[in-house]
C-alpha cells in the first residue's frame, strides 16, 4: 500500500482528533509511523492503524474507514487540484476514476495498486441522478471508497446518497454502490 494513504491518515487524525491521538494510535497499532508518500507498506500496517483508530474513536472499523475517506478529501484536493478542477460535478469526477485519476496515480506512485470501477447508468445515458458503481479491489477498502465519495460530494457542493447493495466484506464478489445525486439547495 502506498505511503500517501498513511500520510493522509496521519493528517486527518492530527487535524480532527489531535497529535496525542495519533501518538496513541501508533502505540496501540505497534507500528513506527514513519511513512514516505512514495514508499510501499504492508496493508496489514494500515489495518493495524485502522484498528487503533477504531479503538481511539469508538467507531467500528468500517465507520472509521469511511470517516477517514471523507475527511481526507480536502487534503487530496490541496495536493492534486487538477484532479478536481477538471470536473464541474461529482458524476463527471467519479466517471474519471479509472481512466484519468487512477492512471495519473500510477504515474505519480509507480506500483500503486488501485481499485477498478465499472459504471452503470440506470435509465440510459440521460439519467443523471443515479450512477451505479461496481468496485473491485483485493484490499476490500470499499468503506474508504464510500468515504471518498462523501468527501468529494462536499467539495463539489452536491448531495450524494450512497447505498451499498453488495459488499466484498460480506463475501460478495464485488461491492456495488448506488449513488443518487442532488444539488444542494
Amino acid at each position: 500500500m502506498k505511503g500517501i494513504v498513511f500520510n493522509l491518515l496521519e493528517e486527518v487524525v492530527t487535524a480532527h482528533i489531535g497529535d496525542e491521538a495519533w501518538d496513541t494510535i501508533l502505540e496501540y497499532s505497534g507500528v513506527d509511523g514513519a511513512y514516505t508518500s512514495l514508499g510501499n507498506y504492508p496493508v496489514e500496517e494500515f489495518e493495524s492503524l485502522l484498528g487503533a483508530l477504531s479503538r481511539q474513536s469508538g467507531k467500528s472499523d468500517r465507520e472509521a474507514l469511511k470517516w477517514f475517506g471523507r475527511l481526507a478529501m480536502p487534503h487530496l484536493v490541496n495536493r492534486y487540484p487538477e484532479f478536481f478542477t477538471a470536473h464541474k460535478g461529482m458524476r463527471s469526477f467519479l466517471l474519471s476514476l479509472n481512466d484519468v485519476i487512477h492512471a495519473e496515480v500510477r504515474k505519480l506512485y509507480p506500483g500503486a495498486d488501485v481499485p477498478v470501477f465499472e459504471f452503470e447508468t440506470p435509465g440510459g445515458a440521460k439519467a443523471h441522478d443515479t450512477l451505479i458503481m461496481h468496485y473491485r479491489s483485493k484490499r476490500k477498502l470499499c468503506q474508504l471508497a464510500e468515504g471518498f465519495i462523501a468527501g468529494a460530494s462536499d467539495q463539489y457542493g452536491e448531495v450524494v446518497t450512497v447505498t451499498q447493495s453488495s459488499c466484498m466484506l460480506d463475501d460478495a464478489p464485488e461491492c456495488v454502490f448506488v449513488c443518487r445525486f442532488q444539488k444542494r439547495g
